[in-house]
């Protein structure tokens, strides 16, 4: 049986101030409903995401501000970064970690910059919301074997299907210089790159 990630709840003092914060950031706003002054439920998705955020009131019994480590995965850390920075959410500068797996709790262990090979899954950056519920961005531009099945090849956005192809055409270049001719298949190629890259296969030369 499929289970999906629906839904994180994050825990807010002041719901407006929250929903201002992230549909500020260009999350969608999914829901704001209230039975009363004492529950309401405000619902917003991140571009892209499947997985939606609930915040409001009487939601939740965590104290205000006590999520953090909510993981956000971009393709390009550095555009990212900018955007957030536009949107006012004063994001950290872009860094990975000493160990070079995952990364730290808090900002141990942090080094400035980007993974020195730019390496899938190596790149972060935290930012805050008002409250101090606490998110990390992180680069993934290649998933790991097993992570995605290939029959089920899909694109979060249109941007991700952008940055997929420009991937795809800059390989295949090199392959058709390799041939030393143009290849008439190419749409088979792009389709084979782009579902072994989501899969986390070997990429065709």
């Amino acid at each position: 049986m499929d289970m999906k990630l629906e839904v994180v709840v994050v825990p807010v003092s002041d719901v407006d101030r929250a929903k201002d914060f992230y549909t500020g950031l260009g999350w969608r706003l999914d829901a704001d409903l209230a039975t009363g002054e004492d529950f309401r439920v405000v619902q917003v998705t991140p571009p892209g995401s499947p997985a939606s955020v609930i915040f409001g009131t009487s939601v939740t019994s965590q104290a205000p501000g006590s999520a953090q480590g909510l993981h956000l995965i971009v393709t390009d850390i550095e555009a990212a970064r900018e955007e957030l920075e536009r949107r006012g959410a004063e994001p950290s500068e872009v860094f990975h970690d000493a160990g070079g797996v995952f990364h730290h709790a808090g900002t141990d262990a942090r080094v400035a910059g980007p993974h020195p090979q730019r390496g899938s899954y190596g790149s972060f950056l935290s930012f805050s919301d008002p409250d101090g519920n606490g998110w990390v961005l992180q680069e993934v531009t290649t998933r790991l074997p097993g992570r995605v099945d290939p029959s089920l090849t899909s694109f979060a956005s249109k941007a991700d299907l952008a940055d997929a192809l420009r991937r795809a055409a800059a390989a295949h270049g090199e392959h058709e210089a390799r041939l030393g001719a143009e290849d008439p298949d190419w749409p088979d190629w792009y389709a084979d790159y782009l579902v072994r890259e989501q899969a986390g296969s070997e990429l065709p030369e």
